[in-house]
């Protein structure tokens, strides 16, 4: 992964005389996602593989820490997928905790909480505070201002609950302390609301005015999924693992921007150099070529899509791979080869076949043009979007209903 180079603009050692600024080391964690279930595969010990995968990459983020040996540490939100995550994954979480705190006795830790691990009613309490027990310092409802004078540091708390409320506090530095540390969760414009294919939704808003970047010795956010430098000393970390509900979007963002795999971040303080730590991810999300149906016969786009998988390196086994095939007619669809599709599905970890439909143009409101968007596209981003109950496994909700609506227009399409 990159490392970019000192960045700072130097505000900050004006504000005292009498000396350099002392050395000061940050780790900048986001978004493990703890407890998260994806897909239908167990571990042997019976335990849900993404569950497992995520947890061995917050496991691998701490021990690079540790290695690392930061003068604080902040966890920019999103600790756990749910607000009422499993028995598993709070003991778990407390145990890397424990481990950096005994690895790490006189740093800093701050955790602030992110929209997935916020209750939606103030009467439901958070977990978060358990972690107080660790001498870990929460901001879980209100924003809390952490003042640490050995190492002449203050750390700004902001979590999601006390963006969304009715008065949200004003982002900017205050009191004597020569780094002025922000950790904060929420959608910085122009990243997030820039490409809507991409994007973790319930986030608050937050604008360059509000944040005043330039003022603060660094920016630690929470939210995006995807690493980015957002100014000077402002970041995004990204998460430690694919856990969004569009992993592919994800995928794309980070081709783009140049960034290879999940990770932290390590800042200086002084000189606002950040570099990069990977956590070194093994499980292997693919996005294969997308086929265009170009008037081949099924047998004919049956063969193409085997050869697709064939082409994968390793083959299918415990990777999770997608094929889009666009404009395929109802008629050629219905002919496909379900039973060769349903032994990639029992290889892979998950096997995606997406299979669109040819685009229907159509004429909207005062006569420009639009495209009609099919019965299964619209029952999936509902159901990607809708509230549910902390229990229940998200992508295996949306693909179950995904399922439904593919089988019944497929059924349709016969009449």
């Amino acid at each position: 992964m990159r490392c970019c180079a000192p960045c700072g603009n130097g505000w900050r050692r004006t504000r005292r005389e009498g000396g350099p600024e002392p050395p000061v080391k940050l780790a900048h964690i986001a978004d493990p996602h703890l407890g998260v279930r994806q897909y239908h595969r167990q571990t042997p010990s019976g335990i849900n593989q993404r569950e497992a995968d995520v947890g061995n990459a917050f496991r691998a983020a701490i021990d690079g820490v540790i290695a690392a040996r930061p003068d604080a540490v902040v966890i920019a939100g999103d600790l756990f997928h749910s607000v009422r995550p499993t028995n598993s994954a709070i003991v778990f979480a407390f145990r890397q905790f424990q481990r950096l705190r005994e690895a790490l006795p006189d740093a800093p830790v701050v955790l602030i909480a992110g929209n997935h691990d916020t209750p939606r009613s103030a009467e439901t309490g958070t977990i978060l505070r358990l972690f107080e027990e660790l001498r870990i310092d929460v901001a879980a409802e209100d924003a809390r201002r952490f003042t640490y004078p050995a190492l002449d540091l203050s750390v700004f708390a902001v979590p999601h609950q006390a963006l969304i409320g009715a008065e949200r506090p004003a982002l900017r530095p205050d009191g004597p302390e020569r780094n002025q540390v922000l950790v904060i969760h929420g959608e910085f414009e122009g990243v997030i609301m820039g490409d809507r294919d991409f994007a973790e939704y319930g986030g608050a808003q937050v604008t360059a005015a509000d944040l005043g970047a330039a003022e603060w010795t660094y920016v630690a956010f929470g939210h995006y999924h995807v690493q980015r430098r957002l100014a000077a000393r402002a970041w995004y970390a990204g998460a430690l693992d694919y856990v969004s509900t569009n992993v592919w979007g994800e995928l794309r963002e980070e081709a783009d921007h140049g960034i290879r795999g999940k990770g932290w971040l390590l800042a200086d303080l002084a000189t606002g150099e950040v570099e990069a730590r990977e956590v070194g991810i093994t499980r292997q999300f693919i996005d294969l070529p997308a086929i265009e149906w170009a008037a081949q016969s099924a047998a004919e786009l049956n063969a193409e899509i085997a050869a697709r998988v064939a082409s994968i390196d390793g083959g299918l086994a415990d990777k999770v791979v997608r094929l889009v095939v666009y404009d395929v007619p109802r008629q050629v669809s219905r002919e496909l080869d379900y039973t060769a599709i349903r032994a990639f599905k029992a290889e892979a970890l998950h096997f995606h076949l997406d299979t669109r439909r040819p685009e229907v143009r159509r004429e909207t409101g005062m006569g420009a043009p639009g495209r009609r968007r099919t019965l299964p596209e619209i029952v999936r981003d509902y159901l990607a979007r809708r509230p549910l109950p902390a229990e229940l496994d998200r992508e295996r909700f949306v693909a179950l209903g995904a399922d439904v609506m593919a089988a019944v227009d497929r059924e349709l399409s016969g009449l």
